[in-house]
């Protein structure tokens, strides 16, 4: 059996309502500033439609700098560029990688039975992570997020099914950037869907949330 050094990540759980093995894990990553515990609750929704299905919202493995606000970080941001974004996903991206690997051998799993959901840079960090991955996952899922390194996608994988759920009235990532994306990955091969949500700011509403949960649904049923 393959063997990995001890993950640096750990989060809330949530354990297969249907009381069966996990069939499926669902990891969602948590936005900047924030921790595993702010988006755990996504997962207690969906789990009507995905009731063989672990959850786990791990933390991210930086604490923020300005030790007032707490929270966590996937990566630093000071200039907020496409540059700092791509290098800053790129250079997480190995941590991250170890958990999921860590996580599905735990499971019995592989990455045909996972997904990834990000929420801003957790997006960032579902994208960056999800279509370099081995094995492609089944799903990735990214709200109120961005495509680092929108013009590097050289080599990804194809076959995971990409949704992106952004709000029109995000001002903290505009929604022009999930446009960018959807079409950058159209363009590399990657089936995107994106939803543009009229009236939503920077977040995840019920509209999303539904969206999220039958996307997942019909992707793990279409990989069963």
């Amino acid at each position: 059996m393959t063997t990995h050094p001890r993950p640096l990540l750990d989060g809330p759980r949530l354990v297969p309502a249907s009381g069966r093995p996990a069939r499926q894990l669902v990891v969602i990553l948590h936005g900047y500033g924030a921790d595993g515990a702010d988006l755990i609750d996504i997962g207690r929704a969906w789990q009507g439609r995905l009731p063989d299905a672990a959850f786990i919202a791990p933390n991210a493995p930086e604490l923020l700098p300005f030790e007032a606000f707490g929270g966590r970080q996937w990566f630093a941001l000071s200039e907020r560029s496409p540059a700092e974004y791509r290098i800053g996903a790129e250079t997480a991206q190995p941590v991250l990688d170890r958990f999921l690997d860590a996580e599905l051998e735990a499971l019995s799993l592989d990455d045909s039975a996972l997904a990834l959901v990000g929420f801003s840079q957790g997006a960032m960090m579902t994208f960056q992570c999800g279509l370099r991955r081995r094995v492609a996952p089944s799903a990735l899922v990214g709200f109120s997020g961005l495509l680092p390194g929108v013009d590097r996608l050289e080599g990804v994988n194809t076959q995971s099914p990409v949704l992106i759920v952004h709000g029109t009235d995000d001002d903290v990532v505009p929604c022009y950037n999930a446009e960018a994306a959807q079409k950058a990955l159209e363009s590399a091969g990657v089936a995107a869907t994106l939803h543009e949500l009229d009236g939503l700011g920077h977040g995840i509403d019920e509209r999303g949330m539904v969206l999220g949960g039958r996307f997942l649904e019909k992707a793990f049923s279409n990989g069963s």
